[in-house]
């Protein structure tokens, strides 16, 4: 059996990019991690409403029409 190995995920950001963050987790109770996690779905389905090539929709996802 094969280990798995831990994924290391890291960001740079400049102080006040950093502080904003903080205040978006504290203000939503999450993590940092778990905010930036949110702030990217949302913009993924935003630019991708019907998925890509590698991500789909969950199964039963209602799919709007792409507005451009």
């Amino acid at each position: 059996m094969e280990k798995e190995r831990t994924k290391v995920r890291t960001y740079s950001a400049m102080d006040r990019d950093a502080e904003m963050l903080e205040a978006v987790a504290r203000y939503h109770q999450m993590s940092k991690s778990a905010t930036i996690t949110s702030l990217i779905r949302k913009e993924f389905w935003r630019i991708f409403p019907a998925g890509n090539g590698k991500i789909k929709p969950d199964r039963g996802a209602r799919i709007e029409k792409e507005m451009r």
